[in-house]
């Protein structure tokens, strides 16, 4: 499966952005989908994902704030990011991990096989 990120920019403290991934792929209703981001000097982090049984992760860090979501129908995954926080600012990558069937939603960057490109969130203060 391919992914293509978009949606990113630039946005005050407290704002809304919503970042978009289309996959390509016949199977992708059969993936779990992850959101990760990535700030200048850190490692890559979890952000959101949802497994093809569309159960749901959320970091810690942006419960309550981000909503990932899926479109199996037009190969989407979303991720509606509210309440946006200058520490959100990084940039994001879509990714899926093939695990059709399993009770189990990885969250390890590792477990996931494809990557879009990233898009990039800035949040200003």
């Amino acid at each position: 499966v391919q992914l293509q990120a978009s949606g990113g920019g630039l946005v005050q403290a407290g704002g809304s952005l919503r970042l978009s991934c289309a996959a390509s792929g016949r199977t992708f209703s059969s993936y779990s989908l992850g959101w990760f981001r990535q700030a200048p000097g850190k490692e890559r982090e979890f952000v959101a994902a949802i497994s093809w049984s569309s159960m749901k992760s959320y970091a810690d860090s942006v419960k309550g704030r981000f909503t990932i979501s899926r479109d199996n129908t037009k190969r989407m995954v979303n991720l509606q990011m509210n309440s946006l926080k200058p520490e959100d600012t990084a940039v994001y990558y879509c990714a899926a991990d093939y695990n059709f069937g399993s009770a189990t939603l990885r969250v390890g960057p590792a477990s996931y096989e494809h990557w879009g490109q990233g898009t990039q969130v800035t949040v200003s203060s």
